[in-house]
């Protein structure tokens, strides 16, 4: 490494706050010559050194938390990685942290690097009920991105507890177990509206699961109506005639946005993604889709709180993006009023009763016309949500917007 690429990462270092959020992107690919071309990146190995050696110069817990994050961030979805040189030093001396999330997180990463003892902490944490929600979730999470088979195991009992069960439905998607149909079918009449679709949209995700979903589906188990377009779609491509056999043809999008949506399918390669920045993508989320959707808790309620939704799925955001209307459910179809006066409102209905129609638009939460005031009322097959809304964005704010969307969790938020 010459001597400029040595001053560009002692920079980053000494910087490592401000750059912390993609600190592994960054050195990842470093350019290293004077004129700002690039040359070469340093390799995954070395990137990982570095970032160890900076993370054991700091006392500082959010310089550290950061960078972990950053670490994390670079791995994800990965398994098995080797270890970087300095890292069970560094991981000991992280485990006996005053800061929790600095503990974890440095948990989190041992299990990437193939650590069977952080493996064993975080199964403990996982079976412990007296624990808070949020680490047992972290811990399933990170389980299961490891392929771990113990944690699917583990994935019935957690069905029953509240807190965990949508995880615990959708964790059956991330590591195929053999009981999933049965078990998940046998608690679907019980279940709220949420638990049922995310299990109707966790036993489309495999073959073997999908066969069983279906026969529940001509035992009438499971009505025909619980099954919703983007879940029809991919059913009807798992196991085609046998699937229309039973459910019927499936109604076809629009042969434009049918192209538009291959066009972005081809667009984001997991290269592109794994470029992407969930921050950003925050950000791009709050311009563009928070008017309107709640996610996190952050944005407006007129269109579904993405929170508890299908977002892992690529295949079931495009189509949500680029094709609104194909599957709008009744609560979310466009109204429009038209009063006395000649006032235009469009928006959703939040509440109605003998006398009132309260809607819900971009523009106000809350708008209460008096039916007597009405002339005209419209209800709309559309959404609310415009078609086009990422034909307008840059391909990199595209990947942004659905790294974010990804998400497990929330991210901070890119200045």
């Amino acid at each position: 490494m010459d001597a400029m690429s040595r001053w560009r990462v002692s920079n980053i270092r000494s910087n490592s706050a401000s750059v912390c959020r993609s600190s592994f992107s960054l050195l990842l690919a470093l350019v290293v010559t004077s004129d700002n071309s690039v040359a070469w990146a340093i390799d995954e190995a070395e990137s990982l050194k570095l970032l160890v050696e900076t993370l054991s110069s700091t006392n500082d817990q959010d310089v550290r938390g950061a960078l972990l994050r950053g670490m994390l961030r670079g791995l994800e979805g990965r398994r098995n990685v080797v270890a970087p040189t300095g890292w069970i030093e560094l991981s000991a001396k992280l485990a006996k942290s005053d800061d929790a999330s600095v503990r974890d997180l440095s948990n989190q990463l041992s299990q990437i690097f193939g650590d069977r003892a952080a493996v064993q902490r975080a199964l403990a944490v996982l079976k412990d009920s007296s624990a808070e929600a949020g680490a047992r979730r972290k811990a399933l999470r990170s389980l299961l991105t490891q392929q771990n088979a113990d944690a699917s195991m583990l994935l019935e009992p957690l069905l029953d507890e509240p807190a965990l069960q949508l995880d615990a439905i959708r964790g059956y998607a991330m590591v195929e177990n053999a009981t999933a149909p049965a078990v998940l079918l046998s608690r679907f009449e019980e279940m709220n509206p949420e638990s049922k679709r995310a299990v109707v949209e966790t036993l489309a995700t495999r073959k073997n699961y999908a066969q069983e979903l279906l026969a529940a589906v001509e035992r009438k188990t499971i009505a025909r109506e619980e099954i919703p377009a983007h879940v029809a779609r991919s059913l009807d491509s798992l196991l085609g005639e046998r699937f229309v056999s039973v459910f019927g043809k499936v109604k076809p999008v629009a042969e434009d946005r049918e192209k538009v949506i291959a066009r972005y399918r081809q667009l984001l390669t997991p290269s592109l993604i794994a470029d992407a920045d969930a921050a950003r993508g925050r950000a791009i989320f709050r311009k563009t889709c928070a008017s309107c959707h709640l996610l996190y808790g952050d944005g407006a309620k007129i269109g579904p709180d993405l929170t508890g939704s299908n977002r892992a799925n690529l295949d079931y955001i495009l189509l949500n993006s680029v094709a609104p209307s194909y599957d709008v459910p009744a609560g979310y179809k466009m109204v429009s009023i038209v009063t006395v006066e000649g006032r235009v409102l469009n928006g959703v209905i939040a509440e109605e009763d003998e006398t009132r129609v309260i809607l819900k638009t971009v523009e106000q939460p809350r708008v209460v016309i008096l039916k007597q005031d009405i002339d005209v009322r419209k209800v709309s097959d559309k959404s609310m949500m415009p078609e086009g809304q990422l034909d307008k964005m840059k391909p990199l704010e595209v990947a942004d917007l659905i790294k974010y969307l990804r998400t497990t969790e929330q991210v901070e938020l890119a200045p």
